[in-house]
């Protein structure tokens, strides 16, 4: 993880482009949220995604949108792009409160190339065509095994 913290660093750097605001996404999010946050020196927020509780999610997704129609430039940071469906809803939500997208990003340690959201930044490519690896985190690995195991087959076509 930490090799892939520094290969999104690294991209950022090698462009130019400098967020004002990390934004980890909860849960996957939070820990490479935490280690970038520290690589790029960069404040970071997080947000509550993996609750579904909205009052937690829509009150700061009001504030980020703000941000970006005041020319922030925000990153999201998530663990996983694998079908997408996170990533589609966040930048959903932006988009209803108005944000301006040319100054959100998202970056993630591993990016399946046929998901239906692209990303700006990835450490690690993957096709799930071919790949049909479950990844377990290291801050994943403390779950009981029967609930990776659960989490796993939530979508069975990505590991069979």
């Amino acid at each position: 993880m930490v090799a892939g913290i520094h290969v999104l660093a690294a991209a950022m750097e090698d462009e130019g482009w400098r967020p004002a605001l990390l934004v980890g996404v909860g849960r996957g999010g939070l820990a490479p949220g935490v280690y970038l946050s520290h690589r790029m020196n960069l404040p970071l927020v997080s947000i509550d995604h993996s609750t579904r509780i909205a009052p937690f999610g829509a009150e700061l997704i009001a504030v980020l949108a703000e941000r970006t129609r005041a020319g922030e430039q925000l990153l999201f940071v998530e663990d996983i792009n694998d079908s997408g469906r996170t990533i589609g809803e966040i930048r959903a939500a932006l988009a209803a409160q108005g944000a301006i997208d040319a100054n959100i990003r998202f970056a993630v340690l591993i990016d399946n190339r046929l998901s239906a959201q692209r990303v700006e930044y990835r450490a690690r490519t993957i096709d799930r065509s071919l790949d049909k690896d479950w990844f377990v985190f290291p801050w994943e690995a403390m779950a009981p095994l029967e609930k990776l195991a659960e989490e796993a087959m939530e979508v069975p076509e990505r590991i069979a």
